[in-house]
């Protein structure tokens, strides 16, 4: 029997069972679809991650206080309840060192380090009129800023005075919610169009409020200081910048309470080529008290993170894909009782084992065929959905694309496919195993 004439049968006899029919291919279609439409969002998540720390200069290592192997816990009382943006949330280590000049000046002689850019870090309370939102503060020199972010422009009417200790620069999300004068975020190229609001923002004066627990008293004090603005930052693509407030170093040191303890120092290669050699250099300086990351690191972890929760989502989608097999079973099952008869007329007139046996595996194979193909294209715009949906909930003033390369999609057709081929394989069998006799007997 050629393949095209079987096929040709098989699909005529779905197509007889027509409501069972669908409701099977129903369930290959939730099974692939649901593994589509996860793995898209996970693959975009993972992707926009990547793309978000590839802007970070390549050449930058992030120098903590916080070492590999900390002793023990503390809370992060210095920082006004709330960790630094760079070392995560909760309880931190207690440093083993103190990142203070002393630091820097020893890094800055090390072979192929070009710049040591020390930084404080904390959450502040940001104020204009009667109007307040909360941020992350990144206190450094403002010229430092392309150090770390090349891509970083300043709109128009912005003025960089480094000694300024009154000057603020403010990211365009954080202005626009201030004042409702900026429009939307919208890539720095198209961002001139801005210039004209901005202007009028630049020279305004906005209270900055810094909170935090007194050690010495346990009663929870805070700081205010009234800046002007000076300069207004076009969005680069990473949180870490488009979200912070910036004033130069002498500004945090006093506004929060540093006393010269750095929260962390941005180290600048030569090149790209010595990012490991400055790491190892420092690692020889200090061992394990010191917390070292670099932005190659950033994106392995990524990497790393992506892949192991793509494969737990596989799994939750693999499992509604094995429902769908389960019901294949049934349904070839129950097909094979109901066509007992004419099995055995088909083989009374000569059709072999291998011949029933190819029917029923194609009947399934037709079943996963649809349902998978179906399935894919819903779950491409199940994606898309989702996250329209409910993407700017979860993940405000970020842009995620869902991704779908050719060789995810051809994975989970043929995982599809080959499940449901697999589930009609005993109901072939058994179907092939059939006496014509016993058959034909059957009412």
């Amino acid at each position: 029997m050629k393949v095209i004439q079987t096929f040709r049968i098989s699909f005529k006899a779905l197509g007889d069972r027509k409501v069972r029919t669908s409701l099977t291919i129903l369930m290959v279609i939730v099974g692939s679809s649901l593994m589509v439409t996860l793995n898209g969002i996970v693959a975009g998540l993972g992707q926009f991650a990547t793309d978000v720390f590839s802007r970070l200069a390549p050449n930058i290592l992030f120098v903590t206080s916080i070492p590999t192997d900390g002793p023990g816990p503390r809370d992060n009382a210095d920082n006004g309840g709330g960790p630094p943006s760079f070392l995560g949330q909760g309880l931190i280590p207690v440093p083993a060192i103190t990142l203070d000049q002393t630091v820097v000046g020893r890094l800055e002689s090390l072979a192929g380090v070009s710049a040591v850019i020390p930084s404080y870090q904390a959450r502040i309370t940001i104020a204009v009129e009667n109007r307040s939102q909360g941020a992350s503060v990144l206190s450094l020199q403002p010229e430092n800023l392309k150090v770390i972010a090349p891509a970083l422009e300043f709109m128009e009417g912005s003025t960089i005075n480094p000694a300024d200790e009154l000057a603020i620069y403010l990211p365009s999300l954080i202005a626009n919610n201030l004042w409702n004068d900026l429009p939307p975020e919208a890539p720095a190229t198209n961002a001139d169009n801005n210039d004209q609001s901005a202007e009028s923002i630049i020279g305004h004066q906005v209270n900055v409020t810094y909170t935090y627990i007194d050690l010495a008293t346990a009663s929870r004090q805070s700081n205010s200081e009234v800046f002007t603005v000076a300069g207004i930052m076009k969005p680069v693509g990473n949180p870490t910048i488009d979200r912070a407030i910036v004033f130069n170093l002498e500004a945090g040191n006093k506004l929060l309470q540093k006393s010269g303890r750095y929260d962390s120092l941005f180290v600048a290669a030569e090149s790209t080529d010595l990012v490991r050699q400055v790491e190892k250099e420092i690692r020889d300086l200090y061992g394990s008290d010191i917390g070292i990351t670099t932005s190659e690191a950033i994106l392995q972890s990524i990497g790393d993170f992506t892949a192991g929760f793509g494969s737990a989502i596989s799994s939750i989608a693999l499992v509604a894909l094995l429902v769908g097999s389960v019901g294949i079973i049934t349904t070839m099952y129950t097909a094979v009782t109901e066509r007992t008869r004419e099995i055995g007329v088909m083989k009374a007139i000569g059709a072999r084992d291998r011949n029933v046996l190819a029917l029923f595996l194609a009947e399934a194979a037709i079943i996963g065929i649809i349902g998978a193909s179906i399935g894919l294209v819903v779950g491409v715009l199940g994606g898309y959905g989702v996250l329209s949906l409910f993407g700017s909930n979860l993940l405000p003033s970020v842009e995620v694309t869902p991704s779908y390369p050719w060789s995810e999609l051809a994975r989970v057709w043929a995982i599809s496919l080959g499940l449901s081929v697999a589930a009609g394989l005993y109901p072939a069998w058994k179907a092939s195993k059939l006496s014509p006799i016993v058959a034909l007997r059957r009412e």
